[in-house]
């Protein structure tokens, strides 16, 4: 049944949740939890099916009505709930149209641009409610012009066609999705010089021999939809929440920004990139950019075939709904543990989020359940469903952003579940002080495709600990789900989970009820797991900094950077991660629970003493100095961002000035790991 395909995202979110909750003596109602006198056969199913009916972009009427839906569980499950709205900046398509010149010699072909329904298709009645295909925050425009073909539009893509003597200036871009943000595929094009980009799911990394719903690969005329938005929160309002008449910036202000595409673009399918690849001719591709057994031979043109790109776009102010829900602490209501997922979706969202906002209900009935037994959490949990989270996490930053000293002074640690159940192995990302705790959780949870061992076990394979960590757990520095706002902007550790890596239907018309429960459905088991200490370990935090300034020796060290005071911050924080672990056993040999607070005060605010008030030099929002996305690469994570920004800039400016901005960056980074160790110490210097 399809409950069981997300009973392990249960048992580890709220295993962890629990370590931070509950005291040992209350390791009784844990148990209870995750016991099968709690479960409901059919609850996570139903939930499911009843927020997947009907397509609910964020801004409709039918994403409001499923956040009714998720207050009115949550209020069933007597948890203290409400609506807090924003208003904010989203946009839809008026009309869009492809047409193709093969040659002067041959008839345009104009697309349909169209996701075909399939027979039997349960949605079929209401598949006109789906969004025609688009990128939010595309440009509006019309682009005519030879076509290129760039792979998966990357910076070094661009310098393998300049290698080529391909000229992309006044062209439009073909790339295919993958690798990189889509956002930053266009804005890449930009760069390189062209008027407009489609974007093609290449049935080489999406496709197969059968397809959905016959098997689980996106169909030809599958479209992946989504946003080209490179910031975070409403575009109008960066920095605040965009509550009443609230301050915006003007359309020409966001444009200066750099957060928004300059160029039009379209999302198209499979069946399209083919026709369009089969008219372009020039050089061929290298190997590693042609596509699949039966695709034709990918040339990079120029032309011979013209594109007539034509995207209109409108934005308009719309109001979007986060429901929260408040389970308060009984020992510590002053200690927020926030368990959170988004519930808008560019189509149905079987998958993309709804299969973590089921289980995000399902938390809730089963805690209603251990409430009516008499269980009371030690501190307050908090349960929030955002909105939003598909145009650019604006529910979860605009929440953030409005209570951001209160969540900075509260808060322990914040918990993430977007696409819960994709298809494949559990996987998760985290800051470093958690990685120990997601280790030992997983050596507790069965491995759903091998009873015979643990999650733990088929991570590990034949390597040892270090490798797990360094392999297998990633790194919330890039812009992917709603912990980005958390992490970066005001620096709370946090996890993000999920079973699987990507499904082929993503952000497409068949990310329905039907591909989950057909495709979708791994089969796992629950385990279990207390303590009343928070679970940080900053040990783990120090190696993974040590390692990473390594890797930036290597990369700047005949620029005549020093890293000295790098790596002596870095030994600052890992003497006090030692000592607090020593304190931590101390608190526990003599069963003096009074120091605990002051000790878990350390634990929290060490991840605070990362961030940095002024932000990254060009990126102020985001004040993290050791995590955030990738400046190429919206989706991808970078180590010591201000500094690989200044690297950068010196590499393409070739100044003293610029190399030396690179060394400040680096004694930013210092200060700011000395600050953290401190914290962690307790002491003053």
């Amino acid at each position: 049944m399809y409950n069981l395909a997300i009973y392990t995202f249960i048992a580890i979110a709220t295993s962890i949740s629990f370590l931070f909750l509950s005291s040992p003596p209350k390791s009784y109602y844990h148990s209870l939890f995750i016991s099968d006198s709690l479960s409901d056969n059919s609850s996570i199913a139903n939930n499911l099916y009843s927020l997947t009916k009907r397509p609910h972009v964020a801004g409709s009427k039918a994403n409001a009505e499923a956040a009714t839906y998720v207050l009115s569980i949550l209020s069933s499950c007597n948890i203290k709930s409400h609506v807090t709205s924003y208003d904010v900046a989203l946009t839809y398509p008026v009309s869009r149209s492809l047409i193709l010149t093969p040659s002067s010699s041959e008839k345009p072909i104009k697309f349909g641009l169209i996701q075909e329904i399939y027979e039997n298709d349960p949605y079929a009645d209401v598949a006109n409610e789906v969004l025609p295909t688009f990128h939010a925050y595309a440009r509006s425009g019309t682009a005519t012009g030879p076509v290129v073909y760039a792979n998966y539009g990357r910076v070094e893509d661009y310098a393998t066609l300049f290698e080529m003597g391909v000229n992309v200036s006044n062209t439009v871009v073909l790339a295919r999705y993958g690798k990189i943000y889509r956002g930053d595929i266009v804005h890449n094009a930009y760069a390189a010089g062209a008027i407009g980009v489609l974007i093609f799911t290449d049935k080489k990394d999406y496709g197969g021999v059968k397809w959905f719903p016959d098997d689980k690969w996106m169909p030809p005329s599958g479209v992946q939809v989504g946003s080209v938005y490179d910031g975070t929160g409403d575009p109008t309002t960066p920095g605040w929440p965009s509550t009443g008449e609230c301050e915006r910036l003007t359309n020409e202000e966001v444009d200066d920004s750099g957060n928004v595409p300059l160029i039009p673009s379209l999302p198209i399918s499979s069946a399209d990139g083919d026709a369009i690849i089969r008219t372009i001719g020039g050089k061929e591709a290298n190997v590693d950019w042609q596509g699949g057994k039966e695709s034709p031979i990918y040339r990079v043109g120029p032309g011979p075939a013209i594109a007539n790109l034509s995207y209109e776009g409108q934005q308009v102010i719309s109001t979007i709904q986060n429901v929260i829900g408040v389970i308060e602490g009984e020992e510590e209501p002053d200690r927020f543990v926030i368990l959170g997922n988004h519930r808008d979706a560019w189509t149905f969202g079987a998958v993309d989020p709804n299969s973590g906002t089921a289980a995000l209900l399902e938390i809730a009935q089963r805690l209603e359940k251990l409430q009516k037994k008499g269980w009371r959490p030690r501190r307050t949990i908090v349960l929030c469903n955002w909105d939003a989270e598909e145009y650019g996490l604006i529910g979860s930053t605009e929440w953030v952003e409005e209570n951001r000293e209160l969540l900075a002074s509260r808060v322990i640690a914040y918990l993430n579940v977007d696409c819960a159940v994709q298809a494949g192995h559990f996987r998760a990302s985290a800051t470093p002080q958690l990685d120990e705790l997601i280790i030992q959780v997983a050596q507790q949870v069965q491995d759903p495709d091998n009873s015979s061992q643990t999650i733990y076990q088929s991570w590990l394979g034949s390597g040892n600990d270090t490798t797990v960590q360094v392999r297998m757990l990633g790194r919330l520095g890039g812009a992917g789900s709603d912990y980005a706002a958390f992490v970066q902007h005001i620096g709370i550790p946090a996890l993000d989970l999920s079973f699987g890596n990507g499904y082929p239907v993503y952000h497409s018309m068949y990310d329905d009820f039907v591909w989950m429960k057909k495709f979708g459905d791994p089969m796992f088991h629950r385990h279990v797991a207390d303590d009343e200490v928070l679970p940080f370990n900053y040990l783990t935090y120090a190696y993974e900094l040590q390692k990473s300034a390594e890797q930036l020796e290597a990369e700047i060290s005949v620029n005549g950077i020093k890293l000295v005071p790098l790596y002596a911050s870095i030994e600052k924080l890992r003497k006090a991660a030692i000592k607090i672990e020593d304190d931590i056993k101390a608190l526990k040999a003599k069963r003096s629970w009074e120091s605990v607070r002051e000790l878990n005060d350390r634990l929290i605010m060490t991840e605070r003493a990362f961030t940095d008030k002024d932000g990254l030099s060009s990126r102020t929002w985001y004040k993290h100095l050791i995590y955030a996305p990738a400046r190429q690469d919206d989706y991808g994570s970078n180590s010591f961002p201000g500094v690989s920004d200044a690297i950068e800039k010196a590499k393409s400016l070739k100044s003293t000035d610029s190399w030396r901005s690179v060394q400040h960056e680096v004694w930013r980074v210092a200060r700011a790991i000395t600050q953290a160790s401190l914290v962690l110490s307790g002491r003053l210097p």
